[in-house]
């Protein structure tokens, strides 16, 4: 039982399931600032008032939903303006986004980010929460001025990442 025991261990340890990254402290905390970048941006999701989306993006940044895009700060700022008004989060009790599994990977002054969101919304106080959507976030990320901003964020449905996606 104990060789049986060493040979799987060895088994696993021999090949990796998943390519390794380095983990410089570097590395980490700019992991940690993406993180948080992303956490942001989603808790501004139906609060009554909400930070400018546009200050999450770098200036040339590409927004990026379905078949649409919106470029630059103008575009996506145009984008959350349509999205705005008639939503159904603005009548609501309670609109939340989650996220979850993100995979981070910083490659210097770029990154990578996945991620599935989930939105919730609570008609009215008691209500039960139901799920209005669920997709995955496909984004590129950049520093400007010592700071992480999103370069491209595209929001798919499915599994299959967007075409040409790189880690």
């Amino acid at each position: 039982m104990g060789t049986l025991g060493f040979a799987c261990c060895l088994a696993l340890v021999s090949g990796p399931a998943v390519r390794a990254h380095d983990l410089t402290a570097k590395a980490l905390s700019d992991r940690a600032q993406i993180q948080d970048l992303i956490t942001r941006y989603y808790y501004n999701f139906g609060r009554s008032n909400p930070e400018s989306f546009t200050d999450f993006y770098a200036d040339d940044a590409e927004l990026i939903l379905g078949s649409t895009h919106f470029k630059g700060k103008d575009g996506i700022a145009k984008a959350y303006g349509r999205a705005g008004g008639n939503s159904p989060a603005r009548k609501a009790y309670s609109f939340n986004v989650t996220i979850s599994n993100p995979l981070i990977v910083v490659h210097g002054d770029t990154a990578t980010a996945e991620l599935i969101f989930t939105e919730f919304l609570i008609d009215k106080q008691g209500d039960a929460p139901r799920v209005t959507t669920q997709g995955r976030e496909y984004a590129t990320f950049v520093k400007v001025k010592g700071e992480w901003r999103y370069k491209t964020r595209q929001i798919k449905g499915g599994t299959e990442p967007p075409e040409g996606w790189k880690e």
